[in-house]
């Protein structure tokens, strides 16, 4: 029994772990700028790609992920500086812009890299509960995620940065009159995006076979956990990927895995029907 009970407990958190990595970042660019950023999984690709690159090269693996948020964050800024920093006023054309930026980068990446890269297979070995068999790097996933959380948690929060970042989020113009540069808080907001997703092809990179088309593995399950959270990221992020989480594990768990993922995508409908603003509209007005 305690064997069974475990295992949807580790299937919960490596589904929890795949959401939240995988939209933190977005997350934070749309509830900052209000930009849908269309190459989020480029910038994923970039961290795995940097990541395996290193590991190659003879990089211990966690030096390699560091490496690879780093870059990915890098990256992230000069985007945000050169390409977005024009159109936050014309969401449209910021979509179109950084869609268009993702099918340059994609083919790109195939043409300097060829369909697939050398992969470096998966550290930490396995453990047993009863008679199933359990990867140990999951869980490195798992803290990666919460790691993630109180990141953005304390950046957003706890330092002047995070002051001025989410006055900025709520009025630019007024938080720009009363001294906030604000260019530099949207150039390093998306920094610190592009970086967390970065983070997330890092982490993943031993897990997956890497190919220029990697990114879009994780652009369903970001996109739908943004909208459900909301456009508030420090409200929204958190519960919105437990609670698709759980219908996804319990899903899983009952029926497989192709029900799971249809089951999930059914209970965003309903959730984005009943609460448009998302969770983080939810929790703002009951904290009023």
């Amino acid at each position: 029994m305690f064997a069974e009970i475990f295992s949807v407990l580790y299937q919960f958190a490596d589904v929890f772990a795949f959401l939240i990595l995988s939209a933190a970042g977005l997350a934070i660019i749309f509830g900052m700028m209000g930009v849908i950023n269309m190459a989020h999984g480029e910038l994923i690709m970039c961290g795995a790609y940097v990541t395996v690159g290193l590991v190659h090269g003879g990089f211990p693996l966690p030096l390699a992920q560091l490496c690879g948020t780093l870059a990915a964050g890098v990256i992230g800024v000069v985007i945000e500086v050169l390409l977005v920093r024009k159109l936050y006023k014309r969401p449209l054309d910021s979509l179109l812009a950084t869609w268009g930026l993702s099918l340059v980068v994609t083919q790109g990446m195939l043409i300097i890299f060829g369909s697939s890269l050398a992969g470096i297979g998966t550290p930490e070995g396995s453990f047993s509960v009863g008679p199933y068999t359990f990867s140990s790097y999951r869980l490195v996933l798992f803290g990666g995620a919460l790691a993630a959380l109180a990141l953005i948690y304390f950046i957003f929060m706890r330092t002047r940065f995070g002051i001025h970042a989410r006055a900025t989020m709520q009025n630019a113009a007024i938080a720009q009159a009363l001294g906030v540069k604000v260019g530099n808080i949207y150039a390093l907001s998306f920094g610190i995006g592009a970086a967390l997703a970065g983070f997330c092809g890092a982490l993943y990179a031993p897990t997956m076979t890497l190919i220029p088309t990697m990114g879009s593995t994780f652009i369903v399950e970001s996109f739908v956990t943004v909208v459900v959270g909301g456009s508030n990221v420090l409200l929204g992020t958190a519960p919105a990927g437990l609670l698709l989480a759980a219908v996804r594990t319990l899903l899983n768990a009952s029926l497989g895995q192709i029900i799971g993922q249809i089951g999930m995508l059914l209970a965003v409908i309903v959730i984005i029907r009943l609460l448009p603003e998302g969770i983080s509209g939810l929790l703002a007005r009951r904290s009023r």
